[in-house]
């Protein structure tokens, strides 16, 4: 198995065998595995040129001992991980070099439709890995094929400097336990915005690829989906998605639980700062921002409240206490104000 190092199942063997014995000589370990001199020899060179045996003492027919396997293959590990890494990005530069190729001479290559849920989860999986500046979302509600807390590759991505941008729809927040799933992604470095409707579900990767299902809801049947290479088509789906971005309300998720501890802490607060929650400088705090993400964003109280751990009617008190700041006393008034005045 450790071939893949560079380690024969010989070397393997003769390595475990000395471990059992923690020191040997060569005759010793010729012996016990019933191997020539000869071979035992060659072999406990090769272990001592990768630095996994080394003599005890400067005596030529001093006993060998095992070195600790983690610090001598650690770095061979790390160098194959980094080959298959690059080799891994190469094969998925050549695989794209090779459909533009087709792209370029027939045009029935501009899209190509795949079929069932595995094969769309892989794709999207795959688009992410190979990721290098940006992806897109548009996120409806009752996913087709991959649900928020199954898209691992995305928090890889973030990590490696890949910027994400994703819309989602109103209903998907209602979910249960959709805002921390959703609060993960923003705190990694995901922007978020939610939207009433999405026209379509959407992932566009790096402006080159575009994945859109070709039915809008699972029917019984196999979802299937288009894959959209560079062309007009995909300019267009990338205007959708800027056009639904300028008009779509930023949430602001970074602890939604947080909400309910700092509620007890808020009424003192309130009392003090009375006054100064009326001035036109006021801005919301990060509590307050979180709530108004979500008023804006058309969700029930009754959701908020769910979803952020509080009682229905501390939404309702808040929501209030807001749009007295805001010198309003509807709410299409207060969404108005917090638009005016830059609170998200």
């Amino acid at each position: 198995m450790l071939d893949v190092i560079g380690l024969t199942s010989a070397e393997e063997e003769l390595y475990r065998c000395l471990l059992q014995l923690t020191t040997a000589r060569v005759d010793e370990l010729a012996g016990r595995l019933r191997r020539p001199r000869a071979e035992v020899i060659e072999q406990v060179e090769a272990l001592r040129a990768k630095g996994l045996v080394q003599p005890t003492d400067s005596d030529p027919d001093a006993p060998l001992r095992p070195t600790a396997p983690d610090v001598a293959l650690g770095a061979t590990l790390l160098r194959r991980q980094e080959d298959l890494e690059a080799a891994r990005l190469r094969v998925t530069q050549l695989a794209e070099e090779y459909r533009a190729g087709l792209r370029r001479h027939h045009v029935d290559h501009l899209v190509e439709v795949i079929s069932g849920t595995r094969v769309l989860r892989d794709r999207l999986r795959d688009l992410q890995n190979s990721a290098r500046t940006e992806v897109l979302w548009f996120c409806r509600a009752n996913p087709l094929a991959m649900a928020g807390p199954e898209n691992v590759e995305e928090f890889d991505a973030l990590a490696r400097g890949v910027g994400y941008r994703a819309i989602y729809e109103r209903d998907l927040l209602l979910e249960p336990g959709a805002l921390a799933d959703l609060a993960k992604g923003v705190a990694a470095g995901e922007q978020a915005r939610v939207l009433d409707r999405l026209p379509v579900r959407l992932a566009i990767v790096d402006g080159r690829t575009a994945i859109c299902p070709l039915v809008p809801d699972r029917d019984g049947g196999e979802p299937s989906a288009a894959v959209i290479g560079r062309s007009q088509l995909l300019d267009a789906l990338l205007a959708l998605f800027e056009s639904h971005w300028r008009v779509a309300t930023r949430l602001r998720l970074e602890d939604p639980l947080g909400v309910a501890a700092a509620d007890g802490r808020r009424a003192d607060a309130d009392t003090r700062h009375a006054d100064d929650r009326h001035a036109d400088s006021y801005q919301p705090d990060a509590d307050e921002a979180r709530l108004l993400s979500l008023f804006v964003a058309g969700v029930p109280d009754k959701s908020i409240a769910s979803q952020l751990g509080v009682s229905r009617r501390t939404v309702q008190r808040r929501i209030a206490d807001l749009m007295a700041v805001a010198g309003v006393d509807t709410r299409p008034g207060l969404a108005f104000q917090v638009a005016r005045r830059g609170w998200l």
